[in-house]
């Protein structure tokens, strides 16, 4: 049986790493954790932020809802407010689809 290497799941990851992730500045996360009350990052001693999963996630919605789908920063949060299920849902949905996506992009360029 061939070596399968494991995907690694962090419990936390530092602010530095979130904005790579988003491609955007530090100062636009702290004002979405002001904005929104589903973000809720741990702070260490220092005061430095460190996310959950469930903190990534949360931004994930929250980047599509604003960037993607144009929401303002009010809908957004009355959208969460009322349909916080069905926004998770949804962004799994996009989630899968989009490792499907780059799947089918990595076997298209293997051939």
């Amino acid at each position: 049986m061939p070596y399968k290497e494991r995907e690694i799941n962090k419990l936390y990851y530092t602010m530095g790493e979130v904005t790579e992730m988003f491609d955007v500045n530090a100062s636009q996360i702290r004002f979405y954790e002001r904005e929104f009350d589903i973000l809720q990052p741990k702070k260490n001693k220092k005061g430095n932020r460190l996310f959950t999963p469930d903190d990534i996630a949360n931004l994930k919605i929250i980047f599509n809802l604003v960037k993607d789908k144009g929401y303002t920063l009010q809908g957004a949060r009355d959208f969460l407010r009322n349909n916080k299920n069905e926004a998770k849902e949804n962004q799994r949905v996009v989630d899968s689809l989009e490792k499907l996506k780059s799947f089918l992009l990595e076997v298209r360029d293997s051939l």
